[in-house]
């Protein structure tokens, strides 16, 4: 008798629901989130278990790795694309597991990508970067906002970094506005070490697959953001064409058209933020530094707004990365561009 099992995976503990090929339930037990506890559950159907879901939640590594160690063919739910039943009056764990596993057995399970083991750790480093990255850049924005407000005059962020306790002080007779400042400085420095410290240890350790190596031929493209790149993208082959690439990286729009009108929105944090975090990165870099690439911009700007020509921009630049990698030739800004 071949079964399937669905996992419905929280914090703390998971619900596990395991149907035959008729869709009765064979196994139905809520397990703390312990592997063992998993394991021994599983282990008296171990033969018959033909595959196991499991939710794609912020907490998978674990048991996912657990589970394809112990020898158990694992799918990752793409937990965005899998829908309930319409009109149900009362859904609780037992029926999400069971949903799982019934999707499991039709064959129609909506499936994640499942990370390779080895990798991840240096791709949850290069997303920590990012994120001190963003607190450091909030941290100057709070300053140039508290300089606007109380002199009305636009201090370009390159001044602020450079700023003194002590011409913070000058500047400022309130001392409870100047500790504001200087302190908020205090913390953009230290975040600034710790983003040295971690790229230093990922470039000690990470290096570029050749394949990825010709990314550092588009403009606004250096090796940290070609490095965060290559792993969050992973293997290019999981991606039928530019479109589906760029869709990932959240560079397109999400919308609902009928006749040309817009009916809704989709679902729009669907995809990758961090590959949408590096070309928006990457983006601000190739309108300072490629004259084709800010000659694009201006255009787009003076017929939409700023934020719209900075999405196109890494719109175009993650399609073109995708060319880039798929037919192994440097980036040519004229294709992009011109």
């Amino acid at each position: 008798m071949r079964l399937y099992c669905g996992v419905d995976l929280h914090s703390t503990n998971s619900y596990l629901a395991i149907l035959d090929e008729q869709l009765e339930t064979v196994l139905g037990r809520r397990v703390p989130n312990r592997l063992d506890a998993v394991l021994g559950a599983l282990e008296p159907l171990r033969e018959q278990i033909q595959g196991i879901a499991v939710e794609s939640t912020f907490n998978w590594y674990w048991l996912v790795d657990g589970l394809m160690e112990a020898g158990y063919r694992v799918q990752l739910v793409n937990t965005s694309a899998v829908r309930q039943y319409e009109g149900l009056k009362y859904v609780d764990d037992r029926h999400d597991a069971r949903w799982l596993a019934r999707l499991l057995h039709l064959g129609i399970l909506p499936t994640g990508y499942i990370y390779p083991k080895p990798e991840r750790a240096l791709r949850d480093l290069l997303r920590r970067r990012a994120f001190l990255v963003r607190q450091r850049t909030a941290s100057l924005l709070s300053i140039k906002n508290l300089f606007s407000r109380n002199t009305g005059v636009q201090v370009p962020a390159n001044e602020l970094k450079r700023l003194t306790p002590e011409q913070v002080v000058e500047q400022f007779s309130d001392p409870h506005l100047a500790l504001a400042i200087t302190s908020s400085l205090a913390v953009a420095r230290v975040i600034k070490e710790e983003i040295a410290g971690i790229e230093k240890a990922v470039l000690k350790e990470a290096k570029l697959r050749p394949e990825f190596q010709l990314l550092e031929s588009i403009p606004g493209i250096g090796q940290t953001l070609a490095l965060t790149i290559m792993y969050e993208a992973g293997s290019m082959t999981r991606f039928a064409d530019a479109g589906h690439f760029c869709s990932y990286c959240r560079c397109v729009p999400s919308q609902y058209l009928s006749n040309g009108k817009i009916k809704g929105t989709g679902n729009v944090r669907n995809g990758n933020p961090y590959l949408s975090w590096a070309f928006i990165e990457a983006a601000h870099f190739a309108i300072r530094f490629e004259p084709l690439a800010k000659r694009f911009y201006e255009r787009k700007k003076a017929r939409t707004n700023e934020l719209v020509a900075l999405r196109t921009i890494s719109h175009k630049l993650a399609r073109a990365s995708f060319y880039v990698l798929q037919d192994r030739v440097p980036f040519r800004p004229e294709r992009a561009f011109g």
